[in-house]
């Protein structure tokens, strides 16, 4: 009852607004991530990779982006997180947190394809904007890719058309579709997982005892 009396002490106003960029953290932000593994899905592949624009031989990256350093969040900011989606996307923490359940659920590639096109979206230089573009392609768009994510035909097809000439903006619409998924589909089983209900109790423990 104590962890709900906090929360419900906490709420902020109003709706961030989607598609925020990511939100920016000091020099002095202690890192507050998880261990970062790899996750896989199968192999497919379709009629449609001829279309693909991009190398002659496809290779497979298998790096992937750590997680963003962050202050610890507070249990304001993790009790906001189930007030919006958008809240929990707008903070390197929320963004973590969510990252490490959708890892469990071998659905991890949303969110580093968000990530990435917010990252692209920061980019003005013209020809580093093409070999980002072609990156994001190959490892999120790809049927060929163990990451690709899901998209409609309408948003794959323009995203084919684009590549001639890419700018930072091609991946918006499949962007928000992604973001529309996360939100509709793994966002209500993240506010009843383990990983959020364990970081409410432990920050409410905490303050507590403070």
């Amino acid at each position: 009852m104590r962890m709900q009396q906090m929360c419900s002490g906490s709420e902020t106003q109003g709706s961030i607004q989607s598609q925020q960029g990511t939100g920016s953290h000091g020099s002095n932000a202690c890192c507050f991530c998880w261990c970062c593994c790899c996750s896989c899905s199968c192999l497919t592949v379709r009629n449609q990779e001829d279309q693909r624009p991009g190398r002659a031989s496809y290779e497979l990256r298998t790096d992937i982006p750590a997680c963003e350093e962050s202050p610890t969040p507070t249990l304001e900011e993790v009790c906001a997180w189930a007030q919006s989606f958008d809240n929990l996307m707008v903070t390197p923490a929320g963004r973590n947190a969510f990252r490490e359940f959708l890892r469990t659920e071998f659905s991890e590639e949303n969110m580093l394809f968000w990530m990435a096109c917010e990252e692209l979206k920061r980019e003005a230089n013209q020809s580093t904007i093409e070999e980002k573009a072609k990156i994001i392609y190959e490892d999120y768009i790809s049927v060929l890719s163990p990451k690709e994510v899901s998209l409609d035909s309408r948003v794959r097809e323009g995203i084919n058309k684009n590549m001639v000439d890419p700018s930072q903006h091609i991946f918006d619409d499949a962007q928000l579709q992604i973001y529309t998924l996360m939100h509709r589909d793994s966002y209500p089983r993240f506010m009843n997982s383990t990983v959020y209900k364990d970081l409410l109790k432990s920050l409410a423990e905490k303050a507590v005892e403070a």
